[in-house]
């Protein structure tokens, strides 16, 4: 688990993002941290609620893949959601078929799905598109 974030951290926003695939979470990473997003990584649902409970700052963005070896992303934003109430979610799936996500929380839009492989244009305006929501 890591928290960073580059000199030109415009934004003032926090992303979580959580990956099993420590090359993709590192890529996942720089490309955030390039577009001006302070990152937090977990590697599994129990590091990401870690992260939740500890991280003495804001959230803005869990952005997870949907299968981990200790769970599910749906289920990890549903946790994290009750530990940081308005957390926006997005995930990142290598499923076929990837939609038909159900909110964190009742009554919110659908989240943003990030199909694998993604470019990095692609994933940064699926991350603007959450952040919007």
């Amino acid at each position: 688990m890591t928290a960073e974030s580059d000199e030109s951290d415009v934004t003032g926003r926090t992303i979580l993002a959580v990956d099993d695939e420590p090359d993709l979470l590192e890529a996942v990473r720089r490309i955030l941290v390039r577009d001006g997003y302070t990152v937090l990584s977990a590697a599994s649902v129990d590091g990401a609620l870690r992260l939740c409970e500890t991280h003495e700052g804001r959230i803005d963005l869990l952005l997870t893949d949907v299968l981990l070896p200790d769970g599910r992303g749906p289920e990890l934003a549903a946790q994290a959601g009750k530990l940081r109430p308005g957390l926006r979610v997005a995930f990142v799936s290598g499923l076929a078929d990837a939609g038909g996500f159900e909110s964190a929380e009742p009554g919110q839009p659908a989240p943003t799905v990030v199909a694998k492989p993604f470019t990095p244009r692609t994933l940064s305006e699926a991350v603007q598109r959450a952040m919007a929501a």
